[in-house]
């Protein structure tokens, strides 16, 4: 029989799927539009178990936030040009727009909530057909708070969502907050919440470091006080192309190598642990005013940190989570 093309159309409003697929799966079925749909719907799942070895790197990331939960969802796809779609993007506002709804707190409840008759997961695998790339929910996040706010970055690459220890923040604030969370990518929100772990490796890294420099700096005063440019034998490379270009004689370079390798020594074994210690304690603060949300410097305005940016807004009003996602490299 003719399919016409209201059929078509039809077909089309009821899958998403493109005109020439939905012409052929109703000529299969002679005009059955509901063995139509099953053959377009099965064609997104092979689709999608084709090209499940495929890297979904792009997508579309939105946020969004609704009394006092908040959401971010990421659909990934291979090619920003799947991403930039109308139809992929209506996809993920969906998507969130029922997250948010029924406030759901973790990706497979996410992935089965009901939406048309069909699970989320399943409209998905359909994208798959429609596109003809790897579709899939790259990342889910939710924050729930007394206040909570989400930031959309252009492009629909990035995403925030922040929650507040108190209701009624100021909209602005709020989200100056969270525009501070897309641009600077802190860790944690406050120092209390950076892991022990972290604050632990981040001390004993500062401790190494400080202990290298104050090594290198008596390293260098002795060199020099030999007569020795020190930065013509910093390195073994050095050494030899400077050798080589007659700046420096091989006699120069085995008397370094000797006072490096016997001052390095002697410094290391008599380090003043204290010295060391006070170092390595300001290189972690300097670690959490980078790293650490409240304590990082307000980008809007660099007299003051977050903290009290939030301070100046009302009084002990604080983060208490924030979530990021990005598809872009930071």
């Amino acid at each position: 029989m003719a399919v016409s093309i209201n059929d078509i159309k039809k077909l089309r409003d009821l899958t998403s799927a493109g005109l020439t697929d939905c012409k052929n799966a109703l000529n299969e079925t002679n005009g059955d539009m509901e063995a139509a749909v099953e053959i377009l719907r099965k064609k997104g799942q092979a689709i999608a178990a084709k090209r499940e070895d495929r890297d979904a790197a792009e997508g579309c990331v939105l946020s969004k936030h609704e009394g006092g939960y908040a959401a971010i969802v990421a659909l990934n796809c291979e090619t920003d040009f799947v991403a930039k779609n109308q139809g992929f993007v209506d996809l993920t506002v969906k998507i969130l727009d029922a997250a948010v709804a029924n406030k759901v707190k973790s990706l497979d409840e996410l992935k089965a909530l009901q939406l048309d008759g069909r699970s989320i997961a399943d409209l998905v695998v359909e994208e798959s057909g429609k596109t003809g790339e790897k579709c899939e929910i790259g990342a889910f996040e939710y924050v729930t708070g007394e206040s909570v706010t989400s930031y959309n970055h252009f492009g629909n690459k990035l995403a925030t969502v922040v929650s507040f220890n108190q209701g009624g923040v100021d909209a602005t604030v709020a989200h100056d907050v969270a525009m501070q969370v897309a641009a600077m990518n802190p860790v944690a929100a406050t120092i209390a919440q950076v892991p022990e772990e972290v604050v632990k490796q981040e001390y004993e890294i500062a401790v190494d470091k400080s202990k290298a420099e104050q090594v290198k700096k008596a390293v260098e005063a002795a060199i020099k006080k030999a007569g020795i440019n020190p930065n013509l034998v910093d390195s073994d490379d050095h050494i030899e192309s400077n050798i080589a270009k007659g700046w420096l004689t091989r006699e120069e370079a085995d008397k370094a190598r000797e006072i490096a390798a016997k001052t390095a020594e002697e410094k290391a074994a008599n380090l003043p642990a204290q010295m060391i210690e006070n170092i390595a304690k300001g290189r972690v603060n300097k670690f959490f005013k980078e790293s650490v949300l409240v304590e990082q410097e307000f980008v809007k305005d660099a007299t003051m940190t977050i903290g009290q940016y939030l301070s100046k807004s009302s009084k002990d009003l604080t983060v208490v989570d924030f979530k990021r996602v990005n598809l872009n490299k930071d």
